[in-house]
């Protein structure tokens, strides 16, 4: 029997698009209708990722071959930079969750400057909805087009946002130390993502240059009302999965946590550990679940928040159905809710 809703998931061999194709395929409304990988087009999910063997799916084709004309929703999983041209040819009518960072930042100009090349669908840039879902959920229902968050940037902010907008922490003292596990550089081969390389060793990357700090200036800026400039770090981790935020902050630990507590108290996905409790990514691994920990630090007035994520979960493909339930006006739940793996 056919379900409610027909989806194409644009990009598919990557491991977003593996993740989309896991969720979904056990959603109740939704059902996978196309999928994309044009360099592997022709072959089977099952042969690309085995793990996938037993599901019944379309075999990849490009993006020119699909008929969109019985698609209600597309997932664009497709490299940075390549998105803004495919969106612009899709049909108007059909809604689309964005995995890629074309359409985070607001301002072409920022863009350009983190980018490097001008944006070329600036029509579309002005009508994407940022995807922080907890903090964009009216805009979300009512948008066309959602651009997902960066995976670092969503951990960060989770810990930050709520005490901006609460004005329970100092705006000029933020550091953000991330670390990340290898499946966010994604699946193409690198040489600084081979097991040689990774395997035993720990390491900062993009320092005072990773482009996600462009959204942490924009969101947490329009959170406190003026710039805020904060010092971010991410660093490699030797694992697949999973990303840890410390994040300092000049704050009362016991403000800061009743202030996290307060904004995410009905949010399904998000637990605020008690406070002096740090969370660690195995204990979200797998789920679209966040968790957030407060730990006073030894010097008054200063405390330390962590906030755990799955970066291919609720980083990306987990936030992407979150967003795409609230499009199709689904439950924001739905096909979400299975608990983290462990161990």
């Amino acid at each position: 029997m056919a379900k409610d809703y027909q989806i194409a998931i644009l990009g598919a061999s990557g491991y977003t698009g593996a993740e989309l194709i896991r969720l979904i395929s056990t959603h109740p409304h939704m059902e996978i209708r196309a999928l994309t990988a044009d360099r592997k087009a022709g072959q089977e999910m099952g042969n690309v990722f085995p793990h996938l063997r037993s599901l019944d799916l379309p075999t990849l084709t490009t993006i020119g071959e699909v008929d969109f004309g019985g698609i209600d929703l597309a997932f664009c999983a497709l490299p940075h930079a390549t998105t803004q041209e495919v969106i612009s040819k899709l049909p108007r009518s059909l809604k689309v969750v964005d995995l890629s960072a074309d359409f985070r930042l607001r301002d072409p100009a920022v863009y350009a400057k983190w980018y490097g090349h001008e944006h070329l669908a600036l029509d579309l840039q002005a009508e994407a909805v940022y995807g922080l879902t907890e903090f964009y959920r009216d805009e979300i229902r009512a948008a066309r087009l959602v651009a997902g968050t960066g995976c670092n940037s969503a951990t960060g902010l989770y810990g930050t946002l709520p005490l901006l907008k609460a004005g329970v922490i100092d705006p000029e003292n933020i550091i953000i130390n991330l670390a990340t596990g290898v499946s966010g550089a994604g699946r193409s081969p690198k040489e600084g993502t081979l097991h040689t390389e990774v395997s035993e060793g720990f390491h900062p990357y993009n320092v005072a240059k990773h482009r996600h700090l462009a959204e942490f200036d924009q969101e947490l800026s329009k959170a406190a009302g003026r710039d805020v400039a904060v010092t971010f770090v991410p660093h490699l981790l030797p694992q697949n999965r999973g990303i840890l935020a410390t994040i300092y902050v000049r704050g009362d630990a016991g403000d800061v946590h009743a202030a996290l507590w307060e904004s995410y108290a009905d949010e399904p996905f998000i637990d605020v550990l008690p406070i002096g409790e740090a969370p660690a990514t195995r204990h979200v691994r797998g789920s679209n679940m966040v968790h957030i920990g407060v730990v006073a630090d030894r010097r008054p007035g200063w405390c330390m928040v962590f906030s755990t994520l799955d970066n291919l979960m609720k980083g990306a493909s987990g936030q992407a159905v979150q967003n795409a339930n609230l499009l199709l006006d689904l439950p924001e739940t739905m096909g979400l809710m299975a608990p983290p793996l462990f161990p």
